[in-house]
């Protein structure tokens, strides 16, 4: 199965992803990361496009995208701002980061070279026709109890997080 469209834009979304991820973790101000935060995860979601993933495409810019997004900008406006930008910008962990990337990029590094025999070439094809259906009955049929249970938990928060600000106002 080839990718939907051409390789310039796999590689402008790839590098879309990659520059939005690079500012989400320098930026100063978390309204800009969170905004970079957000052109990131919709660039993923059109390399979901390309490989034939429309449910997970749509799952990512309305549950990541949207949902998680607009929590996640309601807490930074909730958080103190003031004394967050007092603290160092970089604390003493600089190293540990540092090891921690150029042992992440060894093992891109090794995957890369060894990938091939690694991961089988031709894996079986998984059936494309019924795979959203799939997952609707299932959320809705055997999980229909631990999917009101978390939407039931996300109401209380929301709720938790309004009654919260309310009193700082």
């Amino acid at each position: 199965m080839t990718p939907v469209a051409t390789p310039f834009f796999f590689y402008l979304l790839a590098g879309l992803t990659l520059v939005s991820g690079i500012l989400v973790i320098t930026r100063k101000n978390p309204v800009h990361s969170a905004l970079a935060l957000i052109l990131g995860l919709l660039a993923q979601a059109g390399l979901y496009l390309m490989l034939y993933a429309p449910f997970v495409a749509g799952v990512q810019i309305i549950l990541y995208a949207g949902g998680i997004m607009v929590l996640f900008l309601f807490v930074i406006m909730l958080v103190n701002l003031q004394r967050s930008q007092r603290e160092e910008q970089f604390n003493k962990q600089w190293l540990v980061g540092l090891v921690a990337a150029v042992a992440l990029g060894a093992l891109f590094v090794f995957v890369y070279i060894k990938g091939s025999t690694l991961f089988p070439a031709n894996g079986p094809i998984p059936a494309e026709n019924n795979n959203t259906q799939l997952v609707g009955e299932l959320l809705y049929g055997q999980y229909m109890f631990a999917f009101e249970i978390a939407s039931l938990l996300l109401l209380v928060a929301i709720i938790g997080a309004v009654v919260m600000a309310k009193k700082r106002i």
